[in-house]
């Protein structure tokens, strides 16, 4: 039987570096007056400003517009507001929705929020009104409330202090969960039964704020903060002040301080001893402080060397001079890695980790969902802030995985997998599949403007292969559900598909690249990934990608194999350390689904349509077996299936591997780790041949100078075409300089330097294997020599630029070729933060493994330039977007920019906006009018100056975080 349209594959090939809630559902027959709402409102405060965060919830009939109005108790003014149009007189506030969110179904909520200023007290408001009626539900959402009764404010205690931190909680509306208590900004301790409580022992001299946090059961929890100052001097006589605890890792030396608590008259001689660990030294017994460097102090070596045992050894360092109260320090030796309390890169980690969890930062949505980004106007590989892709998903579990290996706390890590369950993994079935016949061919073109009218037709006449893990995964699993995330969400619902064209519901599914590798992000579309005609045109959005004479209401997914590969690589760390802490048991049922989710991730390793590797033809032999595999990590693999019907579905790979998408770690713990494991019987020797096949193509693809070149193609052009003479091959692939997308050349972005070599260094830190440090001392050494780094301003490539190819052909055979003709020369330089920490984790593992100390202090210094690039939401530094000038570029047929749209498609977007040859990337996205930063784009395409802006991306917050824990961990002070 020929299937149509509706067998098609409508997937991503996406552009662009990819780094990525739900409405209330209300009883069928429930009645409700024609206006009732629930308004929560919270701030964060500092000085004299703020941050208010307001979530409307409709209660009553739908909404098409909405004013909300409230009244400062205090002195209170609206600096500048967000999602809606905010005007303020005298104390009276009143927000009106935007052009593209009036819409507010029964049981739907909608956040907004602004900046505001204050002097005095920051009260809230206690009343609000939509549409000028009483919002009643109000009050019954209220914050809870903290105070703290000790210690007393402006109290001072003696040196060495054990300092009692007190707190009382009560929600008018609810319970306490927990109060997490804070030091200097610092999470130190939570307490979730009352009275709440934490001892702060042993603190030295200095000037301290403790902070209590109190959560409340709501969902989402609101929270209330009480901060109180206090002091620790020194008692009696005056005291000698060095660190109360150390870490040093096995074959290296950390720094002790030796100070005084009050200048001296004159000079005092402090002696130094040690006791406990043989291995552990000092670099100076004794040190001479005076009144010039009584308060800065002197530091002095204490080295640990290397021991037979796996213990993590103690020592104690006792520092005493006359008529001086003596100090200790506490020394912790760590076997390969540190595994207590964190030292000063460890605590950065937390801050940062406080900033990206902290609500009204806004890294997540009221659903717990993380944004892309902060900033709302940002456009990528995701054309708005508010997305969210696979790969930020995969990044919050990282995040929560260091969380938990520092603090002991798992939920958060258990927390993130259900959200990433819930939200970003498809739960459709696939009942009409039939894995010897797995979809219907259909060529790829080269240009948007070549579909549909070339780029889309199905052609069953085209033999496929066969799918070989269907039955396997069906049997071992019970169903026919795929579990990998989609790449992409709306989590807002900005657009207005809703959930399978409902028009509200959020997240919402949707999908963005479609046509080719020319297709850059302003050349777009976006569309429902659940295609129900509801929007578009006649037939939805299909005929603008494909061409056929019957269409089919029909779902489809896509997932990115490097963000699932990631999920599995921080589910490894996980578990290492929470059988560290004899926790295992905590997190062992989201160990099973990341086992699973390395089960159907195989797909990533199959030819599009399971051919078989050197195909040059769409009538070259298909695939039987396993014949059709790479054992690569492909840009996609992708699925759909009929609405409403389960008589067909379609399941396909991608022919397309680039080196900037593997992941030898994740191979690895898929095939060594046994909890990781996955069930099917042929996972575990499928990921094992994948480990040594991803650094074989790392090998092949690395360049005389040490990048690593673009990758390899079963599909030349997308069809299988003939491949062009010359080209070398891996395992029967033709090597491709800018695999998968051309707009910009995906061969050329530093960071996916950096990131996949990440991961051959974590791959390398915990086996050693020599293929892996081969490849690693030619990366690090040209990076670094590309690398700049004076004081806190740092330099690292940006863009890359590549002439020759790989020496020769990769067969199972082969071990090595002469690349000496592939070249690569760096372009320009970027300070982008993101992946600065991902370039600086790759230095951490790799110095922590093999000693280079030209490695380690790269990586210290990007890490302390990063910092001092800290603001009040993480760290950032001022981008340029010059590429912003395609806002409003209509497609020109000479140059094959602009959005392109075939003639004859007329059509709308869910808000109103036209879909027809004149579109533009802007013109179909004219929300983008009514967002905070759209002046600065309006200036710049009316003349004006490049727009600049300070970025918040979730995915680069998180890869600086976790370069400050690993390099606490592995390497110290």
């Amino acid at each position: 039987m020929k299937l149509t349209a509706r067998k098609r594959r409508v997937a991503m090939v996406a552009a662009g570096a990819l780094v990525a809630g739900g409405m209330v559902g209300v009883p069928v027959g429930m009645a409700y007056a024609a206006t009732a709402c629930d308004v929560v409102y919270t701030t964060n405060d500092w000085n004299n400003g703020f941050t208010a965060s307001v979530t409307i919830r409709n209660l009553g009939d739908p909404l098409t517009s909405w004013n909300l109005g409230f009244a400062f108790p205090g002195n209170q003014r609206v600096t500048q507001g967000w999602s809606a149009n905010w005007t303020q007189s005298g104390a009276n506030v009143t927000a009106t929705n935007m052009s593209w969110n009036g819409n507010l179904a029964t049981g739907a909520s909608i956040s907004i929020g602004f900046n505001g200023s204050y002097s005095g007290t920051n009260a809230r408001p206690t009343a609000f009104t939509i549409n000028g009626t009483a919002c009643n539900g109000a009050s019954s959402n209220q914050a809870p409330t903290v105070s703290l009764t000790s210690p007393a404010a402006g109290a001072s205690f003696a040196a060495p202090a054990n300092v009692t931190v007190s707190a009382n909680a009560s929600d008018a509306d609810g319970s306490i969960t927990k109060v997490e208590f804070y030091r200097n900004g610092l999470l130190v301790n939570e307490d979730t039964t009352a009275p709440y409580s934490y001892v702060m022992s042993g603190l030295p001299a200095g000037s301290y704020t403790v902070q209590a946090r109190a959560y409340d059961n709501g969902s989402p929890a609101l929270t209330a903060t009480a901060e109180r100052a206090f002091t620790v001097t020194g008692s009696g006589q005056a005291s000698i002040v060095t660190p109360a605890t150390l870490n040093v890792a096995e074959g290296s030396s950390s720094q002790l301080n030796v100070k005084l608590s009050a200048a001296p008259s004159g000079s005092v001689p402090v002696s130094l001893s040690k006791t406990g660990d043989a291995d552990v030294t000092l670099g100076a017994t004794s040190v001479t402080l005076n009144s010039t460097n009584w308060s800065t102090g002197v530091n002095v070596a204490v080295n640990a060397a290397h021991d037979a045992d796996a213990n993590n050894d103690t020592a104690t360092i006792t520092a005493s001079a006359t008529n001086y109260t003596s100090a200790q320090t506490a020394v912790t030796v760590t076997d390969d890695e540190n595994t207590t309390e964190p030292g000063r890169y460890g605590e950065e980690f937390l801050e940062l980790y406080n900033k990206i969890k902290a609500p009204a930062n806004g890294y997540f949505s009221p659903e717990g969902v993380p944004y892309h980004s902060v900033e709302t106007l940002l456009v990528e590989a995701p054309d708005h802030g508010h997305e969210t892709t696979s790969e930020a998903f995969s990044y919050w579990l990282s995040l929560e995985a260091m969380y938990g290996r520092a603090t002991g706390n798992w939920a958060p890590f258990n927390n993130a997998w259900n959200i990433m369950d819930r939200y970003i993994i498809p739960s459709e079935t696939q009942g009409g599949y039939n894995p010897n016949d797995p979809a219907d061919y259909a060529p790829e073109a080269n240009r948007p403007d070549l579909y549909p009218q070339q780029g889309g037709k199905l052609d069953s006449s085209v033999r496929v292969g066969q799918d070989p893990l269907y039955n396997e995964l069906t049997q071992t699993y019970g169903n026919n559900r795929m579990y990998v995330m989609h790449w992409l969400l709306d989590v807002d619902n900005v657009y207005g598909y809703g959930k399978c064209g409902d028009g509200t519901t959020k997240p919402a599914y949707i999908n963005t690249y479609q046509r080719g590798p020319q297709e850059s992000v302003f050349e777009t579309v976006p569309h429902p990934s659940c295609e129900t005609f509801n929007f578009g045109g006649t037939n939805g959005y299909l005929p603008i990608f494909i061409g056929d004479s019957t269409y089919a209401r029909q779902w489809r997914y896509t997932s990115a194999p490097d963000a699932d590969a990631r999920a599995v690589q921080a589910a490894y760390w996980a578990l290492k350390w929470a059988k560290e802490q004899g926790k295992q048991a905590d997190i062992s049922a989201t160990i099973t689904k990341a086992a699973q989710m390395g089960d159907y991730l195989r797909y990533a390793m199959y030819d599009k349509y399971f051919k078989n590797p050197g195909c040059a033809s769409p009538s070259c032999t298909a695939g039987t077996g396993k014949s059709s595999a790479t054992y690569l990590l492909s840009w996609y693999s992708a699925w759909g299936g009929p609405q409403g019907s389960s008589d067909w579905a379609w399941r396909i790979g991608s022919s397309h591997n680039h080196g900037g998408y593997q992941n030898p770690f994740a191979a690895w713990a898929l095939s060594n780790t046994t909890e990781l494991i996955p069930r099917s019987s042929s996972a575990q020797a499928d990921w094992a041949t994948s480990l040594t096949r991803q650094i074989q193509f790392y090998t092949w693809l690395q360049s005389a100078d040490g990048a690593i070149a673009g990758g390899a193609t079963n599909s030349w052009n997308g069809d299988y075409s003939a491949r062009p003479a010359g080209r070398p091959t891996f395992y029967g692939m033709v090597y491709d300089d800018k695999p998968v997308y051309h707009d910009p050349p995906s061969n050329q972005w530093f960071g996916f330097q950096a990131w996949s070599m990440e991961r051959v260094a974590e791959y390398y830190h915990e086996t050693g294997n020599a293929q892996a440090k081969a490849l690693l001392d030619k990366w690090v050494a040209w990076a670094i020599a590309n690398t700049t780094i004076t004081g806190t301003t740092y330099q690292i490539p940006s863009t890359l630029s590549w002439s020759g190819q790989p020496g020769g052909n990769w067969t199972s055979t082969t071990t090595s070729v002469n690349n000496s003709n592939l070249r690569v020369s760096v372009v320009d330089h970027t300070q982008d933060v993101g992946v600065a920490g991902a370039y600086a984790r790759t230095l951490v593992y790799y110095a922590a493994k093999s000693g280079n100390a030209q490695a380690q202090a790269t990586a210290k210094g990007l890490l302390d330039a990063l910092l001092a690039r800290k603001d009040t939401r993480g760290v950032s530094v001022p981008e340029t977007k010059a590429d912003y000038n395609r806002f409003d570029d209509t497609y020109n047929s000479s140059t094959g920019q602009g959005l392109y749209i075939p003639p004859g498609f007329n059509g709308t977007m869910p808000n109103g906006d036209p879909i027809n040859s004149n579109s533009t990337f802007l013109s179909i996205r004219s929300f983008l009018r009514d967002d905070p930063d759209w002046p600065k784009v309006e200036a710049y395409l009316n003349g004006g100056a490049v727009p600049t802006f300070n970025y918040h991306r979730f995915w680069a917050q998180v890869d600086v975080a976790m370069a400050l824990f690993d390099y606490d961990r592995l390497i110290g002070e």
